[in-house]
């Protein structure tokens, strides 16, 4: 005996339950994308601001994404660059090494120019960047672009001085390492340090702001289908025009997101040749 006869039999309304059945079904098919967030801040601080972000964008576009946080941003970049995050929120340099080795292709990015910034405390005597020669420097990771690769190219370039790199992490560690006085200088970068509480930014100084470069993209690996990468684009331009959306918005660091293109915004990157200065860390 087939289903619907036996159904009928037993009393259950079959068109009912089986329209019941179909969606959870087409739920179950329905894929799962992941999304990794390169860690400038603590895993608490990324879950508290990216969860809502991806749920609102779940709701706009049907689709479903999954965060994933690494522990540090050199494991970040390793997974990035084996292709494994289905889209990936990187700085301005992982996007040109994504795009070389697994074809990242960015989608949206903030409209602001993202700088690097080198802080030192509010009562500190110095005043040149040269008076940091031979001390420790914190810098979140060796290839944060604005935040530890560039100001390490600017140091070694064009100051000329020497200095020991301490690699804290994140963003965050790095301003508190010059806070606590356990390194004479950190590494930052304007959109993270905007971020960071009052009292802060009020006991740091910036003593050293690089040119301004295209901000952190939110790209998708190119398996990802052409139609769900356009989707997610329309859908976070369209956040932007209203107050909720633009709130979560502002807590991923795109308050005012513009579409991005790397042969635009990205590729003129390549010419200073930052490659020298990237640092290859093994992963455990």
């Amino acid at each position: 005996m087939t289903l619907a006869p036996l159904l009928r039999l037993l009393g259950f309304p079959v068109l009912l339950l089986l329209t019941l059945i179909a969606p959870l079904n087409a739920a179950e098919r329905q894929p799962v994308y992941t999304v990794a967030v390169v860690p400038q801040f603590t895993a608490t601080e990324i879950h508290r601001d990216w969860v809502p972000f991806l749920e609102r964008l779940a709701r706009d576009t049907g689709f479903h994404f999954e965060l994933q946080v690494a522990q540090s941003i050199p494991t970040f970049e390793a997974a990035v660059l084996a292709g494994g995050p289905d889209f990936a929120f990187m700085n301005p340099y992982h996007q040109i090494m994504a795009k070389q080795v697994q074809g990242y292709l960015p989608l949206v990015r903030d409209d602001r120019p993202l700088t690097g910034i080198l802080v030192v405390r509010q009562d500190d005597p110095i005043k040149s960047v040269k008076e940091l020669d031979g001390k420790e420097i914190a810098f979140p990771a060796p290839n944060s672009l604005g935040a530890s690769l560039w100001l390490r190219a600017i140091l070694a370039e064009q100051e000329k001085i020497k200095f020991t790199p301490l690699y804290v992490k994140t963003h965050t560690n790095a301003y508190r390492h010059v806070l606590l006085g356990r390194a004479a200088a950190g590494g930052g970068v304007n959109n993270t340090f905007s971020q960071e509480p009052a009292e802060v930014r009020a006991n740091l100084r910036i003593l050293l702001e690089t040119p301004g470069v295209p901000s952190h993209p939110l790209s998708a690996h190119p398996r990802v289908a052409a139609s769900v990468r356009l989707a997610v684009s329309e859908a976070i331009l369209k956040m932007a025009k209203d107050p909720g959306g633009r709130a979560l918005l502002s807590q991923v660091q795109m308050p005012n997101p513009v579409s991005a293109d790397y042969a635009r915004d990205y590729r003129p990157l390549e010419k200073y040749r930052l490659e020298r200065y990237v640092v290859r860390e093994k992963q455990p």
